[in-house]
């Protein structure tokens, strides 16, 4: 049963393994040139192509890997020549979802290994960053390029796809329909449940020039938001203006807006924004700052991969269940 599946699996895992190869050989040139460098403006489209390919690999796992493992069998009834034999229902799935897992898990493990190694000298600077420029490896964008979260993102899309499959039986409507569920639960795991899995911190700032980071406004609504400098490498949750009664200010008062540029009177003098601005600050308004710090990037690492681990699981225990109806 090992080597039958490996002969039908051979083909896609191969594909996979030739990928990741090339992508190691970029990265494995490239990267010694990072160690020691404080500007990193010319790795933008490779910083940003490795965080891509490692939401790619979930995505390929799941449409190539998984939707087809179990579909493409019940579509052509070679299944039931297998369970003819002296092969079980459970042992047929059980062998190939193991194979299945285990290549899934290893190569998105080295991939994100490659990646984090390559990415070094930028995610230590970026740790170190307090404003709005570089992404420290906590935000939501490049977490999921990082660490050992990859490896959980694998394991479910494979057997997502898998599980779909047997409830669909049609290959093509099968990888269409994991593709959608994947992508929808890569965006609403971040939006939704990672901030929250460690209850995020919270503080508040003197609204003091030099802390400033932005100042957001139109000439219709005059100056919208405000926001202040967030800690170093910190993933910036809320960025809020609070009276002095610590609700929120939403819109900010009247005095603010009272000295911001009108319409058609063109772009502001210098440094009227800033002088609206320390009026907040003199009649008792602060910046809430709500933020998980970067020194939680590891224990959200584990909690993510465990939460996706266990989705995992539970895929796993379905398919066993659903494959008694399979005929």
């Amino acid at each position: 049963m090992t080597w039958l599946t490996w002969r039908q699996f051979r083909i896609p895992a191969l594909s996979v393994l030739a990928g990741l190869i090339a992508i190691a050989v970029v990265l494995a040139i490239t990267g010694p040139d990072l160690v020691g460098r404080t500007d990193f403006a010319d790795e933008d489209v490779l910083f940003g192509g490795t965080i891509l390919v490692l939401y790619l690999l979930p995505a390929v796992i799941g449409v190539f890997w998984g939707a087809p493992m179990i579909t493409r069998e019940l579509e052509s009834g070679t299944h039931s020549l297998v369970w003819n034999q002296t092969v079980t229902r459970k042992r047929w799935l059980t062998t190939k979802l193991g194979f299945g897992l285990l290549a899934a898990m290893l190569v998105a493990g080295v991939l994100s290994a490659a990646v984090s190694w390559w990415a070094s000298p930028i995610d230590a600077l970026s740790a170190l960053q307090t404003d709005r420029g570089m992404l420290p490896r906590i935000s939501p964008v490049v977490f999921g390029a990082r660490g050992i979260v990859p490896i959980g993102y694998a394991a479910f899309a494979l057997v997502l796809g898998v599980a779909v499959g047997m409830l669909l039986k049609r290959t093509v409507a099968t990888m269409a329909v994991t593709l959608v569920t994947l992508a929808a639960v890569l965006v609403l795991v971040p939006t939704f449940v990672r901030p929250y899995l460690i209850p995020p911190e919270q503080t508040t700032l003197p609204i003091v020039g030099k802390d400033v980071t932005n100042i957001t406004g139109n000439d219709r609504q005059g100056i919208t938001e405000i926001g202040v400098r967030k800690p170093a490498g910190a993933w910036e949750l809320a960025n809020e203006t609070v009276d002095p009664a610590g609700n929120v200010a939403d819109p900010l008062p009247s005095f603010v807006q009272d000295c911001s540029p009108k319409p058609g009177q063109g772009p502001p003098p210098r440094g009227s924004l800033e002088d609206c601005v320390a009026r907040l600050g003199a009649h008792g308004y602060q910046q809430r700052l709500t933020f998980q710090p970067g020194s939680r990037f590891w224990p959200l690492q584990w909690l993510e991969l465990a939460l996706y681990l266990a989705m995992t699981a539970l895929l796993t225990w379905f398919c066993f269940r659903r494959l008694r109806h399979l005929s």
